[in-house]
């Protein structure tokens, strides 16, 4: 499990693409600093298992599933990456519940900048909007982060409508993350809250009748 706090900006070595998967190596010398054959790190908010570590660079094996449902696919050589270490048992829950399961992509709609922060517009798939509230938590490329606002039938570009929501990105995380440099029509990975999913699945799912002795 992780739980959103970026600890390093580490860089894409290498995309090896296959028929039905892919290969990915990263370079990020903190996250790979006590990595092991195994370990699960988060590349963009995506749980990857480690099979190769040499000196800072890590490898694993992306699945046709992760490709779709994911911006990898788009990523390459010196593509700035989100890493993060699963949370320790010790250790301090500083942003959300995030499983590094992305539920599916996003797109950039605006940025607006403050006196030393900037507002992020992000378009949400319909299949995800639902679970989008102002006030509650999203992982945006992993990074977690508060909705500020949530706008239904915003209007695109392209003169379509979408659901979008807004983000309020501090200094550190325009620093520290890819948020920073994402621009306006760029595909961002979105993970929701997994509480609202499990609610939603028990709600329209009734328990079974118990089974008399």
């Amino acid at each position: 499990m992780f739980t959103g706090i970026v600890e390093e900006l580490g860089e894409v070595v290498g995309l090896e693409p296959g028929a039905e998967s892919a290969r990915i190596t990263v370079r990020g010398p903190l996250v790979t600093s006590d990595a092991f054959h195994g370990a699960s790190i988060a590349v963009n908010g995506i749980c990857l298992t480690v099979i190769e570590q040499h000196g800072d660079t890590f490898t694993a094996d992306v699945m046709l599933e992760t490709l779709r449902r994911t911006s990898l696919a788009g990523l390459g050589p010196g593509t700035p990456v989100n890493l993060e270490r699963p949370m320790r048992a010790d250790g301090r829950f500083g942003g959300h519940v995030v499983q590094g399961h992305v539920d599916g992509t996003g797109t950039v709609v605006e940025r607006v900048p403050g006196d030393r922060w900037e507002v992020v517009r992000i378009a949400v798939p319909d299949t995800l909007a639902r679970y989008v509230v102002e006030k509650g938590s999203v992982a945006v490329d992993g990074i977690s982060l508060t909705v500020a606002s949530v706008d239904d039938g915003w209007g695109l570009p392209d003169g379509s409508t979408a659901t979008t929501f807004t983000v309020s990105l501090i200094p550190e995380t325009l620093a520290r993350t890819t948020l920073g440099r994402r621009a306006p029509g760029e595909v961002v990975n979105l993970e929701v809250d997994v509480l609202a999913k499990y609610v939603e699945r028990m709600l329209a799912r009734p328990a079974a009748a118990e089974v008399p002795a």
